[in-house]
């Protein structure tokens, strides 16, 4: 796939590599556009860009900034019509020990109010960066799962293909409205994470018998 990651932090920078180790072809931009330089120059396929020029014919955009800066850099990639948004944020207070929305919206939700002619897929959000770094393997041949909520098959589908390209189990989540239940999910995994002293190499499976 072409795709747009918008984010040059942790998460930006582990999607540059494991979507350049996958084979696709990945433009990055920030609002430094020497640090994107600097994330996308070991990565075969990856190019840093200027947020106007980093739309392209990408088929899907990944948001990787923090939540209060999504919209604003969504929308200042230009026309997103029938593109992919696949948002990996979540809400979280400043001590990353709250969500700062929830119950009757959430990040996803609001994003998609904010760029009206794309299509919003909540996905990846559950993962730490290092996770996402280190691909989807855990211990004893455990492998990680993406949960994936839409309201958009299209959305839904292309999410779980780069999911799946990039070795990771996928759980569909349903409508776009159920992010109301992946971010507080993300949540108790930060909490677990940092609160608990668990460190950043967990994440949430969901298993069948």
């Amino acid at each position: 796939m072409k795709i747009t990651v918008i984010g040059t932090g942790n998460m930006g920078s582990a999607f540059a590599k494991q979507l350049s180790a996958a084979g696709h072809t990945v433009r990055i931009t920030g609002r430094d556009l020497e640090k994107a330089k600097t994330v996308a120059a070991p990565f075969a396929n990856v190019s840093a860009c200027a947020a106007a020029d980093a739309l392209g014919d990408s088929e899907a955009v990944i948001v990787a900034t923090a939540y209060p800066d999504a919209a604003k850099a969504l929308q200042n990639l230009g026309d997103l019509t029938d593109k992919v948004v696949i948002d990996i944020t979540n809400p979280m207070s400043a001590d990353f020990m709250a969500l700062s929305i929830g119950h009757e919206t959430s990040a996803a939700e609001e994003i998609a109010k904010a760029v009206p002619t794309a299509y919003v897929v909540k996905a990846f959000n559950t993962l730490f960066a290092q996770v996402l770094a280190d691909g989807p393997l855990f211990t004893e041949s455990q492998r990680g799962s993406v949960f994936v909520a839409s309201d958009s098959e299209r959305a839904k589908q292309s999410a779980v293909s780069l999911a799946q390209s990039l070795g990771w189990n996928t759980v569909d989540a349903g409508g776009l409205i159920n992010a109301r239940y992946l971010e507080p999910l993300a949540a108790l995994n930060i909490y677990l994470g940092y609160g608990a002293g668990l460190g950043t190499s967990i994440a949430p499976v969901w298993l069948n018998k």
